[in-house]
């Protein structure tokens, strides 16, 4: 079909002297048919997310929490008055096939703003073309310090933003939990990514500094991240004898490396200690149990995000009505993230990422009227007034780099083979 403005060449060369200004118009026609239509008033969004891979166990309920975000929105009046697109990419928890679906989603579909990645690695591949589209990424759960010193550095234009706080900061909650379990002595075992080397680079001066020690620090355990197979992997990182092992994983590879260490007598042997990125409700079950019934994960201690914004009881009550099922770790980030760009673009005035990113820290920051509800931000904005919303992973306040800061919880798997959260760490920038 053609544009209305660019007409079939017969009609327009009867018309061609009429007008210098008319000639303009078609040249500029010619040139492109997407000039000859209007900028759309529709915000559309992207989620680009683990459906597959390795965080599959996350992404597809982050996914879902995306949409019923989305839904929420489009049930009390939309973003300027029209319904939210939305549209859905695989990452596969694969830094190439993330940055592909990035292209398409900048470049094909021309979102305003993307909710993803979920690892660091895949959102790092991702970041670059998303900046250089002046498309909005914010990421519920990319956490590897990376990202805060490139923005920093000014990399990223503002167009990046995360719902999770930064690993520099996990690796401190980290530090302090083995200190306070009495361990002097820590060997790493870490996934051979951003996240993985984000959280290792960081808990290393963080347990140094209060006085522990990491016994592979001149050379720490990392595996690939398509590994199959771990014996020498689960060798390497007990073999120090340490008081207790950082595992650094993902559910699918982390169960894996728990059932070596089982196989070669070495669980018994140290403290195992996770990161958020195995505390999934299901991990027991991947791991396995003994002959005897027990399961191998039991006793198992971990840091995680602290899921405890004001909005957090709202949000779960919201989410077992939908979905008749708890939240997930990262999907209260999930729903925060999305929210946090609509709210940014009613704000605005505007469907346009250049226009939203400017007042994503207006709305996620004080001094505004604080709100807990999306649709209660829309109503106010739609107003004129100002907001601070205050979200559901936490009261998302935006730094300059695009961070958010917050607690730490402490989770365990019990011998039932349960997921408990039994304390929370506070952790500060300084």
């Amino acid at each position: 079909m053609k544009s209305d403005c660019c007409t079939d060449r017969a009609s327009v060369q009867g018309r061609r002297s009429r007008s210098p200004l008319f000639a303009l118009v078609l040249f500029v026609c010619l040139l492109g048919l997407s000039a000859c239509h209007p900028v759309s008033t529709q915000l559309k969004l992207g989620t680009l997310l683990p459906i597959t891979g390795d965080l599959s166990a996350y992404g597809s309920s982050m996914q879902d929490t995306a949409r019923f975000l989305v839904s929420t929105v489009n049930g009390c009046g939309g973003v300027l008055g029209q319904p939210v697109d939305l549209v859905a990419e695989d990452d596969q928890t694969e830094p190439a096939a993330g940055a592909s679906a990035m292209t398409k989603l900048a470049e094909v579909d021309r979102v305003a703003g993307v909710v993803g990645a979920a690892s660091s690695g895949t959102a790092s591949a991702e970041v670059d073309i998303a900046v250089r589209n002046q498309v909005i990424l914010i990421s519920p759960s990319s956490t590897s310090p990376v990202f805060s010193e490139r923005s920093r550095r000014g990399e990223f234009q503002g167009f990046w933003f995360r719902t999770a706080p930064p690993d520099t900061f996990q690796s401190k909650a980290l530090a302090q939990l083995a200190k306070t379990r009495g361990v002097r002595s820590v060997a790493v075992l870490a996934i051979n990514n951003d996240y993985g080397n984000g959280i290792l680079s960081a808990f290393i001066p963080a347990f140094e500094a209060i006085g522990g020690t990491v016994v592979n620090k001149a050379n720490p355990t990392r595996y690939p991240p398509d590994s199959s197979t771990f014996d020498s992997i689960v060798s390497a990182g007990f073999r120090d004898n340490p008081d207790a092992v950082l595992l650094i994983a993902y559910p699918e590879t982390g169960s894996l490396i728990l059932k070596a260490a089982y196989q070669q007598g070495l669980l018994a042997k140290a403290l195992l200690l996770a990161t958020d990125g195995m505390k999934e409700a299901g991990i027991a079950d991947l791991v396995g149990k003994t002959a005897q019934g027990q399961y191998l994960a039991a006793g198992m201690v971990g840091t995680a995000p602290s899921a405890g914004g004001p909005a957090l009881k709202q949000f779960q009550e919201r989410y077992a009505a939908q979905f008749r099922r708890t939240p997930k770790i990262f999907d209260p980030n999930t729903w925060d993230a999305a929210a946090l760009i609509v709210l940014a673009a009613e704000a605005a005035k505007s469907t346009s990422a250049t226009a939203i990113k400017d007042l994503m820290r207006d709305v996620a920051n004080p001094p505004g009227e604080s709100v807990t509800d999306v649709c209660q931000g829309l109503s106010l904005l739609r107003a004129g007034r100002s907001i601070n919303y205050e979200g559901a992973s936490g009261s998302v306040d935006l730094n300059d780099v695009g961070d958010v800061t917050g607690r730490y919880d402490v989770w365990t798997i019990a011998p039932d083979g349960s997921l408990k959260v039994i304390d929370a760490i506070a952790v500060t920038e300084k």
